[in-house]
């Protein structure tokens, strides 16, 4: 039973209701899910409803070329546990959107435009899985597991992910790794990247 508890717990609980929009109100009632839920009194279309998808993210504003429009709960109360979100993603020519995971979510991944290449890397012994997407095409990325994608053409391209979680989390590796807050002990870094010193010292300058 105790099993069965943990591994129910590692997703987002199915609704007993037909919705529950997030509002931020603590005299509110009923609390579900990390968020307080709307009078379903006072519930209009409006709440099931979120514009701006169709305005191209700002790539040029990135290093890595990439720019990601997540739609998670926390834009979107209506999404609040009905256990899914939404994300575009746009790419440069040669944009990345570098290793990172969802800690509580599996990734659907459908090209609009564009080529990209992309790939995910299993747990222990580490085997990657890669392919190269072409506009329809579709790719899954499990829950947890490191993925990236990686526009590999000479012109844009675009792409929406379909997240099973109603705020799937984001874990950029380098972000996370070399520009933590405070930062992680060099002596750490030098030895599990086995790098030298100066590049530790390097990477968390950049992070």
């Amino acid at each position: 039973m105790a099993l069965a508890t943990t591994l129910v717990s590692a997703y987002d609980p199915s609704p007993l209701q037909d919705f529950c929009v997030a509002i931020n109100n603590t005299d509110s009632a009923v609390f579900v899910n990390g968020k307080f839920c709307k009078d379903p009194a006072t519930v209009t279309a409006n709440d099931f409803f979120f514009c701006g998808l169709n305005i191209p993210g700002n790539t040029a504003a990135s290093k890595l070329g990439s720019s990601v429009n997540l739609v998670d709960v926390n834009k979107f109360p209506g999404l609040n546990t009905l256990g899914i979100s939404l994300a575009r993603i746009d790419f440069a020519p040669y944009g990345l959107n570098p290793p990172h995971t969802h800690p509580r979510g599996t990734e659907l991944l459908v090209v609009i435009e564009g080529t990209l290449l992309v790939g995910f890397v299993t747990s222990n012994p580490n085997k990657l899985f890669t392919k190269v997407l072409n506009k329809g095409d579709v790719f899954v990325f499990p829950i947890g597991l490191i993925h990236f994608q990686f526009n590999i053409g000479k012109t844009n391209a675009l792409a929406f992910s379909g997240l099973s979680s109603q705020n799937p989390g984001v874990i950029t590796i380098a972000n996370t790794v070399f520009g933590s807050n405070p930062p992680i002990n060099p002596d750490v870094l030098i030895k599990a990247f086995q790098l030298e010193k100066s590049v530790v010292d390097y990477l968390q300058k950049q992070f």
